[in-house]
């Protein structure tokens, strides 16, 4: 029996010329894992958001358990039993996790704060998804915060689950343990539609696939019949490069170099403990580490205005660690956060005012005191068509775009200014396979043109491919570093649980 059938349906946003949806027809069998792939832009989202009611298809069906429906909200939508985990949470930082997951179900009365916890945790685990009721929101790792999510869809009912991008946010370590509960949940008689760029996992998780490709439907695979390569291809309409060519590393004059680095939190926790390295211009040094171990200090103590304890840091010779982010910038950084909606874009802006952020005073963009409008707008044009920013329009907000496509404006601007020192943490995530080969060849170009790159990822398979040296974290200090022949997933391994550089050979 078909959990849900989509019978041509067609979506178009005349704001943007952007056809999202083109006559898409696929079914979703009951109590199967259902995965959507597609590049940036597909249209996985807005028929999930059609689905879930957010969105107004403009034509054709959506059939529940073989029976018509129209789904005009997301109460019609939970109603229906479709439940829906969002990329990016929709949680408040205040709240615990009994109210958070219970915010909207008063109907229920619960009487007192202790049923609401005894509810929660009765509901945690009969879905094998421990956790504390009363923990605070904001003090949650991104795993949990998931898990918050998909316990808050569970205690409505909910028999079909809607997975966003659910692995974009997790760590390496935190991903295993959420296949498993796909799997579990799953077991227990739930229609899971997990949409995902990563293909492994997708392969890993999934009992069918369904490919899409410009808004439509390029076809459906059983998981245990296909390929990565297969299902790249039929995403992309090309053949796709899963590793990076790249000719040796050209080194010239030290760009960046850290020198005795300390940094203590407010807490009083010793983040960084003397950490000391230097890049090169025409390298890429990459920082490689299980998610904590620091690398976020470093990045904002370099990047960003955060105060070092003692050390020193400078870029081209001169000493930035107390300087501000825009001088910084002034003196050749350009920097592609990890966060790319606190951090790296203005949510409430359009794309263009998101094409400048951060060099508005740059001169090109200036005519006498003010911005020059054509060139910027011009700019704006160019990035859209050099990296492929689907559904986007220079007016338009950036927050209208899907994450991987937010990614992509963080990355154009910052790669459109020839920095001599180019920090990219995290750089791919949430992209698809597409994306992620043209971000890593426009890293390379970076190290090419004479830029020293700092590269920090979780993706131990980026680190492998892209790093020219690597720099492995663990518990605030730098245990060592690997070049040439001795960069390999065995050594960065052994570093990353805190072997020191002399006992990996």
């Amino acid at each position: 029996m078909n959990a849900i059938t989509f019978e041509n349906v067609s979506k178009y946003y005349a704001s943007t010329e952007v056809q999202a949806s083109d006559n898409v027809s696929f079914s979703i069998r009951k109590g199967e894992i259902h995965a959507i792939c597609g590049e940036n832009g597909a249209g996985k989202s807005t028929l999930m958001n059609i689905l879930f009611g957010l969105e107004r298809m403009d034509s054709g069906r959506i059939l529940i358990n073989e029976k018509e429906v129209e789904i005009r909200n997301a109460s019609d939508a939970l109603g229906y039993g479709i439940g829906m985990v969002h990329q990016h949470f929709k949680l408040v930082s205040s709240f615990t996790v009994a109210q958070s997951i219970l915010l909207g179900t008063e109907d229920k009365m619960f009487i007192s704060k202790k049923q609401e916890e005894d509810a929660v945790g009765r509901l945690a685990e009969a879905y094998s998804l421990p956790i504390d009721p009363c923990a605070l929101i904001d003090t949650l790792p991104v795993g949990m915060l998931q898990r918050v999510e998909i316990l808050k869809m569970l205690i409505r009912n909910v028999d079909i689950l809607i997975l966003d991008e659910p692995t974009a946010v997790l760590t390496p370590n935190e991903v295993g343990p959420f296949l498993d509960t796909l799997r579990n949940l799953k077991d227990k008689g739930k229609t899971i539609i997990f949409i995902s760029h990563k293909l492994q996992e997708v392969l890993d998780a999934s009992d069918r696939i369904t490919v899409m490709r410009k808004g439509r439907v390029i076809g459906t695979k059983d998981a245990k019949d296909t390929t990565m390569e297969e299902l790249a291809d039929m995403m992309v309409g090309r053949k796709v490069l899963f590793s990076v060519e790249k000719k040796e590393a050209d080194r010239g004059e030290v760009v960046l170099d850290v020198e005795h680095l300390d940094l203590t939190a407010p807490s009083g926790l010793k983040v960084l403990k003397d950490v000391s390295f230097s890049i090169r211009r025409g390298e890429i040094y990459g920082i490689a580490g299980v998610s904590g171990n620091g690398q976020e200090a470093l990045v904002r103590a370099i990047a960003g205005n955060m105060d070092v304890s003692s050390g020193k840091i400078r870029i081209l010779n001169k000493e930035v660690q107390n300087l501000s982010v825009q001088k910084k910038r002034d003196a050749g950084l350009a920097y592609v956060p990890e966060d790319r909606i606190h951090v790296g874009l203005n949510m409430d802006a359009t794309l263009e005012d998101n094409s400048i952020l951060g060099y508005e005073n740059d001169k090109e963009f200036r005519k006498g005191p003010f911005l020059d409008e054509d060139k910027i707008r011009k700019r704006s044009l160019q990035m859209i068509k050099d990296y492929q920013i689907h559904g986007a329009s220079v007016d338009g907000l950036v927050s209208k775009l899907s994450g991987g496509n937010m990614q992509k404006v963080v990355l154009a601007r910052e790669f459109a200014h020839n920095p001599d020192l180019l920090i990219v943490d995290q750089p791919v995530r949430g992209l698809d396979v597409g994306s992620i080969e043209f971000v890593h060849k426009a890293i390379i170009k970076e190290r090419d043109r004479g830029a020293a790159v700092l590269l920090v990822s979780v993706e131990l398979d980026e680190i492998l491919s892209l790093s020219d040296r690597v720099g492995v974290m663990y518990s605030g200090s730098l245990v060592g570093e690997l070049e040439g022949k001795d960069i390999n997933e065995k050594n960065i391994a052994l570093l990353m649980v805190g072997k020191r550089g002399g006992e990996i050979r």
